[in-house]
């Protein structure tokens, strides 16, 4: 049977199978990732980036598998905020999504800030603000259309990144072994600038950003064909693949340019390039490098887009601009609008302190997740027997324990600035609910 057009309103088209699922992880975290604040997390770390990112990974692997199994219970769009409000209710629910906005919303921004970054260093002629607002017409425009089309240009992007990095590991080991006796395991020891592991946990919080792809793929769980299999297994291969590859890249850059003194600090890749291979891979870099960030902002958009759609869906945002969708494309329009509009920020904002919010609003939103695995399993369905009592309550409690201790390894100004942000959606709750007199307006959760 058609479906009307009421109906059309209120679902997603289904079109994505497990590996355009995977492939939307990896693009919106850019395996290239590893090279945006590689020269910000060399210093902090005192160069053991390699052991900041295996930090981060452990981590992540635990919050990960949490997002799995909270995207089976709920195939839904809406990631954590969907989980934190059938977990805890909808007050918590809120408070969840909007964490989880800290970051979403910052994430195309940090994407398009790179591109004015390192556009501008390739043509000096045009500055990078000119970048940054073409990126967002073009991520806008593509977004709108519809998510197959984000799809497709996404196996592009892909594949230029992955030759990248071939040609990466290839010149970067021929360099290494030209160089004769080295120590290999520098990168885990560090230069001694930054000694104690203090250091590596302020840098792995730092990091989190990377991984952010995992979360987003359960955002896309309304356009699954099958969200209860596809959706966990998706997050789980992204979160291990992307790790891998973080781990690799990076310890390979320390060994190719053992220092953490860069002519820029915010561009502080280009000399590990460079020293690797010269100006050919400089501009090869570049040209992989900016499709990555350009891809990960089309992802990123996209779905923090559908966050906002589902928060408008539920009324906890005005529907009439969040709760819509486009009649001919069906794609949340205003929101991607807002989206873009609050992006146009990159042109005067810092990328550390930008890094740092992003983090922020990760790692709250993962603690908020692997607590909900907790009420959801373990106390309210009661699954306690066997194994069960590891799955439900140890591994998620784990995962808990070291999101909390990365969230608190960040800085100060990332601290205050996310804990404002915080109150502020407290007091948006407050008056949706009329200082809670109200009940707070709860998700449709139909398919």
């Amino acid at each position: 049977m058609t479906p009307t057009t009421s109906e059309a309103e209120d679902h997603l088209n289904r079109v994505l199978g497990l590996p355009s699922l995977v492939l939307f992880g990896l693009v919106y975290m850019v395996p290239l990732t590893v090279f945006t604040t590689y020269g910000i997390v060399t210093q902090t770390t005192g160069g053991r980036v390699p052991l900041a990112y295996v930090v981060t990974l452990a981590a992540m692997v635990f919050t990960a598998r949490s997002y799995a199994r909270m995207s089976a219970a709920y195939p839904v769009a809406g990631s954590a905020y969907t989980y934190a409000q059938k977990s805890f209710g909808a007050p918590i629910g809120f408070l969840g999504g909007w964490s989880l906005l800290l970051d979403y919303l910052f994430l195309p921004m940090i994407n398009y800030l790179v591109i004015g970054i390192y556009l501008e260093q390739a043509l000096p002629a045009v500055p990078a603000w000119v970048w940054v607002v073409a990126s967002i017409a073009l991520v806008t425009v593509l977004n709108i259309i519809g998510i197959v089309s984000v799809n497709r240009t996404n196996f592009v992007i892909i594949a230029a990144q992955t030759i990248f990095i071939v040609v990466f590991v290839v010149l970067s080991v021929v360099t290494v072994t030209k160089a004769g006796s080295l120590d290999l395991a520098a990168p885990f020891r560090g230069d001694g600038t930054a000694p104690g592991a203090g250091p590596i946990f302020a840098g792995a919080a730092v990091l989190c950003l990377s991984f952010l792809g995992f979360d987003a793929v359960s955002t896309l769980s309304e356009e699954a064909k099958d969200p209860k299999r596809s959706v966990p297994r998706a997050i789980m291969i992204a979160t291990l693949a992307s790790g891998l590859i973080f781990i690799v890249l990076s310890y390979l850059s320390q060994l190719v340019f053992p220092s953490n003194k860069f002519a820029d600090v915010d561009s502080g890749s280009l000399d590990v390039v460079s020293a690797a291979g010269g100006k050919f891979l400089v501009v090869f870099f570049t040209s992989a490098y900016v499709a990555g960030a350009l891809g990960s902002a089309l992802t990123s958009q996209a779905s923090v887009a559908r966050i906002l759609y589902a928060m408008g869906r539920d009324g906890i945002l005005p529907r009439p601009v969040f709760g819509k969708l486009s009649h001919k494309y069906l794609t949340p329009i205003y929101a991607i609008l807002v989206v873009s509009a609050v992006s146009l920020l990159a042109v005067v904002i810092q990328l550390e302190t930008l890094a740092s919010l992003i983090s922020f609003g990760a790692l709250m939103a993962f603690s908020a997740v692997n607590l909900s695995v907790i009420k959801h399993y373990f106390l309210d369905h009661r699954e306690r027997s066997g194994g069960a009592v590891i799955n439900n309550l140890v591994l998620p409690l784990i995962g808990f324990a070291l999101t909390v201790w990365l969230w608190t390894s960040l800085s100060a100004t990332a601290l205050i600035i996310g804990m404002c942000w915080l109150a502020v959606g407290f007091v948006w709750l407050l008056g949706v609910t009329r200082g809670f007199t109200r009940p707070t307006p709860v998700m449709d959760m139909k398919e």
